[in-house]
C-alpha cells in the first residue's frame, strides 16, 4: 500500500527512539510491532490496537474519532507550515495523547492541538528539525 491523499487526521507530532542506535538515539525496543527503527520512516499511532487505545486514550482529549490503523499501515504526514511530507509505516503504539490534552502548536495562523502521532527521528527530520520537538501536521492515507 502506498501513501495517498485521503484525509485521515490533523494534530501534533513529536519524535521518539526505537530499535538500533541512530542519530540522537541510543538502542531502544522495537515498539509494539517489534520492527520499529529510528533510522526508518516509522511512526506510532494512538489507535494501533485496542490495547494501544487503552493506554493512549485520545478520546479524553476530544480525539475520539481516530480510526484504527495497525502495524504496517502506511500514512503520509505533511508539515502544516512548510508543506514537507514523509510517507511512514506504523510500527508502534503512541503517543500517550491523554498526557498532553490541549497542547497546541501553530503556524501561519492555523493551530493544531493534541499529540496524535509520534515519528522516528528519520521521519521527523524529513519534514522538520528535531530541535523543534513538536510539529503541526496533517495526516493522510
Amino acid at each position: 500500500m502506498a501513501c495517498s491523499t485521503n484525509a485521515l487526521w490533523a494534530g501534533e507530532t513529536t519524535w521518539f527512539c526505537c530499535g538500533a542506535a541512530w542519530g540522537p538515539c541510543g538502542s531502544a525496543g522495537g515498539g509494539a510491532c517489534g520492527n520499529c527503527r529510528s533510522a526508518a520512516n516509522h511512526g506510532a499511532w494512538p489507535n494501533a490496537s485496542q490495547a494501544c487505545w487503552d493506554i493512549t486514550r485520545p478520546d479524553l482529549c476530544g480525539e475520539g474519532g481516530i480510526v484504527r490503523r495497525g502495524c504496517g499501515s502506511v500514512m503520509n504526514v505533511r508539515h502544516q507550515c512548510s508543506g514537507a511530507t514523509v510517507c511512514i509505516t506504523i510500527t508502534d503504539c503512541g503517543p500517550r495523547t491523554r498526557s498532553f490534552c490541549g497542547e497546541q502548536t501553530c503556524c501561519g495562523g492555523t493551530c493544531r492541538i493534541n499529540r496524535v502521532l509520534d515519528l522516528t527521528p528519520a521521519a521527523f527530520s524529513a519534514i522538520g528539525s528535531l530541535s523543534s520537538g513538536v510539529l503541526p501536521v496533517v495526516i493522510t492515507e
